[in-house]
């Protein structure tokens, strides 16, 4: 706010030292100068306005962007959840691909130690078989006819039960130990087989959790940084408004005191002032009054499309008929909608010519007036913003250019 007083007390004596000169010139040059101060206070109006609606789009834009992050959070919430999820499995995995490799090496081992009896049993088994077929086969007579005694004959008889158990057990070593072995191998290759599958598995849902982890994270990363242009942009934007409207309140006091010098010089030469030599166009028409134009047809305007011929003169001045005609339609101020004090004047059955801000009307609903008789006076009633006639041409009703007809 001090700011603002700040400015306003550096330009205000500045905007009136430039217009000092024009007062001192006149009425006429002063409305003049109204009228050029006022095109600028609707143009930062205009401009005031494009702000809002730019600060507006970029808060709904970050708006949307701040839900979006939020649901990015979610899902990096709800992936962080899995992620622990899978984290326990991949542990139980990891677990159970320690307890694999133990019995993988537990069960190499066990082969080795396992080919080692059968390499052994293997031999045993092979001097055994030499030994039977180098030695004769012995049978019961010549072991009974040898033996010395009964006792001896027991001790014989014991002795190759022993020598038939022992080949025996060799048998059996062999056999057990190549079954075994065989079993183990079974055993390690389906132990590797699955120490490949969990390696796998483990391997592909870190990749996963990983990939989409990272994805949610770079979509995040760039939504902020979306959202911190948008909000760097919507905070140059608001700078730009605030002196956009500073620069607005500062023309809006200098308008105020030149309303207040072309009133005063109104009401002293209300109904004083000789109605001015009138312009004549090209056309078939001629201008109601002559002053600098300030406004054209089809301009935008705060909230519309500008609808007539603005023309700058000193309230009071007297109006004239832009043709023949009739006049049909007169509003006061509080039944025109903006106009102020309006008159319209029928020319054809669908021509009609219209004059609003009238400080007072010169006419009446119903008269037949004649091209150049006054009609009223310029004012700066409804919504206006220093004296001037706001000048309008329709066509059943529809607004189009002056211009065409002056």
């Amino acid at each position: 706010m001090r700011l603002r007083m700040l400015l306003v007390g550096a330009l205000l004596p500045l905007v009136l030292w430039l217009f000092l000169p024009v007062f001192s010139q006149g009425a006429p040059t002063t409305a003049a100068k109204s009228a050029q101060l006022q095109r600028k206070i609707d143009i930062a109006r205009q401009k005031i306005g494009r702000r809002k609606g730019t600060e507006k789009v970029l808060t709904r834009d970050i708006s949307v962007y701040n839900r979006r992050i939020d649901r990015l959070e979610q899902k990096i919430g709800g992936l962080q959840s899995r992620e622990a999820r899978v984290q326990a499995d991949l542990d139980a995995k990891r677990a159970e691909l320690g307890r694999l490799q133990r019995d993988l090496r537990s069960e190499r081992a066990r082969l080795t130690r396992l080919k080692a009896r059968l390499a052994v049993a293997k031999e045993a088994l092979g001097r055994r078989l030499v030994e039977l077929y180098q030695a004769d086969a012995p049978d019961l007579v010549t072991v009974v006819l040898n033996s010395d005694g009964f006792a001896d004959l027991l001790e014989r008889g014991e002795f190759l039960e022993r020598v038939g158990e022992q080949d025996q057990r060799i048998l059996g070593l062999v056999r057990d130990a190549k079954l075994e072995a065989t079993s183990t191998e079974a055993k390690l290759d389906k132990l590797e087989k699955r120490q490949k599958t969990v390696t796998r598995i483990v391997q592909r849902r870190r990749d996963e959790i990983s990939a989409i982890k990272q994805g949610l994270i770079d979509t995040r990363v760039g939504y902020d940084q979306t959202r911190d242009g948008k909000q760097n942009a919507l905070s140059n934007v608001r700078e730009e408004r605030k002196g956009l409207q500073q620069e607005l309140e500062v023309a809006e006091s200098a308008q105020r005191k030149i309303r207040q010098q072309l009133a005063a010089a109104a009401s002293r030469n209300v109904g004083t002032l000789p109605a001015q030599p009138v312009k004549g166009g090209g056309g078939a028409w001629i201008f109601p009054v002559s002053g600098p134009i300030t406004g054209v047809f089809g301009e935008p305007r705060p909230g519309h499309m500008h609808a007539g011929l603005d023309i700058a003169a000193p309230e009071g001045t007297p109006m004239r008929a832009a043709a023949n005609g009739r006049v049909v339609l007169m509003q006061p101020t509080g039944a025109s909608g903006g106009y102020g004090n309006y008159t319209c004047i029928q020319h054809t059955g669908s021509l009609t010519s219209c004059y609003a801000h009238q400080v007072r009307f010169g006419t009446s609903v119903g008269a037949n007036v004649k091209q150049g008789q006054v009609i009223g006076y310029v004012g700066n009633t409804g919504h206006s913003f220093g004296a001037h006639l706001h000048f309008e041409a329709r066509i059943n009703g529809t607004p189009v250019n002056p211009m065409n007809y002056l």
